[in-house]
């Protein structure tokens, strides 16, 4: 069975047009925010009821639609319309700009200890306790840097404490140019010592076979050429 429509006229009876308020209010927002989000609309709703309470819904902000909504009112007659709009939107977005770069300015201003005089004795206070609470992060900061610069500083001389260390150490490994001299010399000396020995045993052997009256003559003059080598062999090994 086809239900039956209902004539739109004024209801008579307080307590069913409350409650059809209520129901078609409840519709009427649900259906302005699918529009909102389906077609990405800007949508704003402004109900009174027949006792003044007020009811409203708003896709975004409020005021924000209401002010577009103004501007496009007063350009609306206009032939330039739609620039008319953007431009008096950049407007206001530029004079709201402006308005917070002065209070910044003067915020900044004041923490330099500028322009205080209109200053009450409550935000004079106020921004004493900012300025200590700022004060003292910057110190705590710059302790922590100073504490951080003296360990990597440490942490330096203890790399190159062990790397003199190590340069020493290969040092005292490495022979002297006179210790190899020296060792050098010591090799000489006995190879020459054994020369000279050599050079006994033959003076000896051959001066075996000579007759006894030459015989001491031979020894010495043996012993004589056996001392001057042996000397010029230690002179020549020895270090400069």
């Amino acid at each position: 069975m086809a239900r039956e429509r209902r004539a739109i006229r004024r209801i008579e009876s307080a307590a069913a047009r409350q409650v059809t308020f209520s129901k078609r209010r409840r519709g009427l927002f649900k259906k302005a925010e699918e529009l909102a989000v389906l077609c990405d609309a800007d949508v704003a709703l402004v109900v009174f009821s027949s006792t003044g309470k007020l009811s409203q819904f708003a896709s975004s902000s409020m005021n924000e639609i209401i002010d577009k909504y103004s501007t496009h009112s007063k350009n609306l007659g206009k032939s330039d319309q739609q620039p008319a709009i953007d431009l008096n939107l950049e407007h206001c977005k530029y004079d709201s700009l402006n308005e917070q770069l002065a209070e910044a300015s003067l915020r900044l201003r004041h923490m330099r200890g500028e322009e205080l005089d209109g200053l009450s004795v409550g935000e004079l206070q106020q921004m004493e306790k900012n300025l200590e609470t700022g004060l003292q992060r910057v110190l705590c900061t710059k302790d922590r840097q100073f504490m951080q610069q003296i360990s990597d500083l440490q942490h330096k001389g203890t790399q190159l404490a062990e790397e003199n260390m190590r340069l020493k150490n290969q040092m005292h490994e490495v022979p002297t140019a006179s210790t190899v001299a020296v060792a050098e010399a010591e090799n000489v000396v006995p190879e020459d010592a054994h020369s000279s020995d050599s050079v006994m045993t033959a003076v000896h052997s051959g001066s075996s076979q000579d007759n006894d009256d030459g015989s001491d003559i031979s020894l010495k003059l043996a012993f004589l050429f056996t001392e001057q080598v042996t000397l010029e062999v230690r002179t020549v090994g020895r270090p400069p």
